[in-house]
């Protein structure tokens, strides 16, 4: 896909919204919240929207999770190019990243830590509204319903704290899980977007416990191949 399709205002502002529900929490909204962002009666109507935008080939649509919009990586560059056309890119590096791709993190070592880094894949800049420090190879299905599945790359953007219902990479003991983040009242709770696991509690003073960073995007491998 070489431009956008063309879409309906409508078409235009769901994709509008999934792109900024991805950016804010790392994670696209459900059909629920789009019709209630939008004012549609039901999210049947979000749906139909949704359906559209995937017979055009700009979203993919995962099933059976509530939350399993996925945007082409043709749709992302297209959004993002278009959102920073005033900045010139004069030579083509200036548009690519260099990410290492990290596999199993060893219990109390650094996550960027060399033994980490299966490999380095060269990616455009475009594919992403805020900058990744470097791709997360997921494991397991914990996060199925926001669309993150085993084996997906998460692009993660270092960082120390976050918000309420982003999702973020974290150290908890001697593990690093991928979770959305809530601070609750004088605790935080790491919630996974999949009934089968149980949300962990991290209790105050937990010195085991630290945000090691953001989810910015999400690839899948097939697509840096």
């Amino acid at each position: 896909m070489s431009e956008m399709p063309k879409l309906t205002d409508r078409q235009q502002q769901i994709l509008d919204l999934v792109q900024s529900a991805i950016e804010r929490t790392g994670a696209p909204p459900t059909r629920a919240e789009i019709a209630n962002e939008l004012g549609f009666k039901s999210a049947n109507a979000a749906e139909e929207h949704l359906q559209a935008l995937a017979r055009k080939g700009v979203i993919e649509l995962v099933g059976g999770t509530s939350r399993g919009i996925r945007l082409h990586a043709d749709t992302l560059r297209a959004l993002n190019l278009s959102r920073n056309k005033q900045f010139s890119l004069p030579l083509p590096s200036l548009a690519q990243l260099s990410l290492p791709l990290v596999g199993r993190v060893a219990a109390g070592s650094p996550i960027l830590a060399q033994e980490h880094i299966d490999r380095t894949f060269v990616v455009e800049s475009t594919l992403f509204a805020r900058r990744p420090d470097y791709l997360l190879k997921v494991r397991g299905m914990s996060m199925r319903d926001a669309g993150i599945m085993d084996g997906d790359l998460l692009a993660v953007q270092k960082a120390s704290d976050a918000r309420n219902g982003q999702i973020v990479v974290a150290r908890i003991g001697d593990d690093v899980t991928v979770k959305r983040f809530k601070r609750a009242r004088g605790h935080v709770e790491l919630a996974p977007e999949n009934p089968d696991f149980e949300t962990i509690v991290v209790a105050p003073g937990d010195e085991t416990f630290a945000i090691e960073g953001l989810a910015v995007g999400l690839i899948r491998n097939n697509m840096l191949m």
